[in-house]
């Protein structure tokens, strides 16, 4: 067992940023202004099953942007790279997630599979006999990450199909463009499902270390996906993961990342650990200020910057392993 620095580290961490009261629950999906802005648990899971955990770790909520890192993994898996590719980028926009102008002004596709449009366009592409399928497909795919299946909170997959006409408009949009096909209504449905999976700060521990893990869950043993597609959910986290904030998260913390508007956010050091934080309150670029800060904290402390000295950095996590 390991020396218990970094849980110690995590626990200083959560007693330094809980009476932390910046940032603004989301309240845009009206089930989401719901959270108590108190939540505050952090999760970090070693690629051999470590676990290290603070706070209300256990407390649930729904995964939304978060879920798109893993159909995206899905849908390169079940279509592949090139098409993919024909109709989602990877590029970053430097624009809210939720903006309705980014389509690339030559191959009208949305610039990357993080952001709402490049995620209904991916989801879409999920294969399936009809939308019933296609559903059990992805939770059996997000319980392989997890260790369970999980299961939808109705309340709030309701609560967004009322309230999103952006994503809507974003959706009609690209099937004008034929980068979707088919009912916008039922891939849109099946796109707020997928946002509407309930997860704990725990299962996103485990998921951020599944990556970490070339797609093996470090609890079960079972893979998620295949270790080929790693490398594309890595890269596109890194680049494009924390929206208009990914630039200065870059600098900063160095870690590929991907963020949710109910307050999670996951980081992953590849082949060592997975990092989850969930905290609702969000700044003005929809990321979780306390998981923002704890993660720029957990950088520095453990020199897990991908570009710092990595020989300090093995020598930290090999006493994080034991």
């Amino acid at each position: 067992m390991a020396d218990h620095f970094v849980q110690q580290l995590i626990e200083s961490l959560h007693e330094k940023y809980l009476p932390c009261r910046e940032g603004k629950v989301a309240s845009y999906i009206p089930e989401l202004a719901k959270a108590n802005p108190d939540w505050f648990g952090i999760s970090i899971v070693t690629v051999d099953g470590q676990r290290f955990e603070v706070g209300d770790i256990d407390q649930t909520f729904t995964i939304q942007s978060i879920s798109k890192v893993f159909t995206y993994g899905m849908a390169l898996a079940e279509r592949g790279r090139e098409t993919l590719l024909s109709r989602v980028g990877v590029e970053p926009t430097g624009d809210p997630f939720n903006s309705i102008i980014r389509l690339d002004e030559n191959s009208k596709r949305p610039d990357n599979p993080m952001v709402n449009a490049g995620a209904i366009a991916t989801t879409s592409l999920i294969p399936g006999k009809d939308i019933t399928d296609r559903l059990n497909r992805i939770l059996t795919m997000f319980g392989q990450y997890i260790g369970r299946t999980p299961y939808i909170d109705v309340p709030t997959f309701l609560s967004e199909r009322t309230s999103g006409d952006r994503n809507r408009a974003l959706a009609y949009l690209m099937r004008h463009f034929s980068m979707i096909e088919g009912d916008i209504d039922l891939a849109l449905d099946l796109y707020f499902q997928q946002c509407a999976i309930v997860v704990n700060c725990q299962d996103l521990g485990v998921m951020a270390a599944t990556i970490a893990n070339r797609g093996v869950n470090p609890c079960t043993g079972e893979r998620a996906i295949e270790s080929d597609y790693i490398r594309d959910l890595l890269s596109t986290m890194y680049t494009c993961g924390m929206y208009n904030f990914a630039g200065e998260w870059a600098y900063k913390v160095g870690l590929p990342a991907k963020s949710g508007v109910s307050g999670g956010i996951i980081a992953v050091v590849p082949n060592q650990l997975g990092i989850a934080v969930f905290s609702p309150p969000l700044d003005g670029n929809g990321n979780s200020v306390r998981g923002i800060r704890v993660c720029e904290e957990l950088s520095h402390g453990l020199d897990l910057h991908m570009f710092s000295s990595q020989m300090q950095c093995q020598q930290i996590l090999d006493r994080i392993r034991g």
